[in-house]
């Protein structure tokens, strides 16, 4: 064998270090191509909701942005179980990702005996958009000017007031659950299938109060046709800056609808990281608060490892409640 000299050892040297660069790079030189086709974005909810909307101006924002189409596929079902279970059965290559809430990420998996997708372990956190809070609303017939005299009026000559809900196992339903055991009260739960019916017996004085997402009820609360008594979110919704908070009157209740965007288990971490900071950029501008306002959203921003936190959060307050009132949607 032809003894290499110091000069050919130190080349030889030098050419493998770059070679085992190059293949640790290469991957990395593959994600920075993303996206060089199109890109699914699945909402798993009908066309025309506010879902689907915002999922819309997302996709528009990111189509701008990368240069690529993204393209929104509805796909309704079983309280979006349906499709956030595509999203985790997508190949995890950054060309399917998802618009999904708070019900098929988080609560869904108390509500149902079996789920088709486990949301901790088979779905990557990108980025959360924003949430809704409720509102628990009252007809102006009934005297009470907030929700510490409601509940004081529950605990005293009147205990069996009426409180309506938009469906079973709906946010609203499981806050009203929350405000019973947080309380001590007692409360005759009127289910609705869907916020129309709700909204005339409230007004007309059938049910004496409501909990639901704030959207539904914000403009009758702003005229003055219905009663705010308090908003579920940590702090005063923007568009009903008079109404306080459940905890500014010392009840111990915070539930919202928050919107999120996730991918399969698996993606890439550069992808989902790219995801986050171009999504959060459009929340947060002045194009991307105004779109969300127009459902009652407010933008919420945080990265990947805080929407994962969330997701698991959330699942673990609302489980006992939901066992304990047996609420069940299979």
């Amino acid at each position: 064998m032809t003894r290499k000299t110091p000069l050919q050892r130190r080349t030889l040297g030098r050419l493998a270090v770059l070679t085992a660069l190059a293949l640790l790079a290469a991957p990395a030189l593959a994600q920075d191509g993303w996206p060089n086709r199109p890109v699914r974005m699945i909402v798993p909810f009908p066309a025309g909701g506010s879902t689907d909307i915002v999922a819309r101006a997302i996709a528009q924002h990111l189509s701008g942005v990368f240069g690529q189409q993204f393209v929104v596929d509805n796909r309704g079902g079983a309280a979006g179980n349906i499709g956030t279970d595509a999203i985790a059965k997508a190949a995890p290559d950054g060309y399917t990702i998802g618009l999904s809430t708070s019900g098929p990420l988080a609560n869904n998996k108390s509500l149902y005996q079996s789920m088709p997708y486990d949301s901790d372990k088979d779905l990557t956190p990108v980025a959360l958009v924003g949430e809704i809070p409720l509102v628990i609303a009252s007809s102006p017939a009934l005297k009470a000017a907030n929700l510490r005299e409601f509940v004081t009026l529950a605990r005293g000559a009147n205990p069996s007031l009426t409180i309506g809900h938009t469906g079973n196992g709906t946010i609203g339903h499981l806050a009203i659950e929350g405000l019973k055991a947080r309380a001590g009260i007692g409360l005759q739960i009127v289910p609705y299938k869907g916020d129309s019916g709700l909204m005339n017996d409230l007004i007309g004085g059938q049910v004496q109060a409501s909990s639901a997402p704030v959207s539904t009820f914000i403009a009758n609360i702003q005229s003055g046709r219905l009663t705010g008594l308090a908003v579920t979110s940590r702090t005063r919704f923007p568009g009903l800056p008079q109404v306080p908070t459940a905890l500014e009157q010392g009840i111990d209740l915070e539930a919202t609808v928050w919107f999120a965007v996730v991918g399969p288990a698996g993606l890439p971490a550069a992808i989902a990281n790219r995801l986050n900071q171009e999504i959060n950029k459009y929340t947060s501008s002045a194009e991307g608060r105004a779109r969300l306002s127009q459902f009652g959203l407010v933008e919420v921003n945080a990265p990947p490892q805080a929407l994962g936190a969330l997701m698991k959060n959330e699942a673990a307050k609302w489980k006992p409640l939901v066992e304990a009132a047996k609420i069940s949607l299979q």
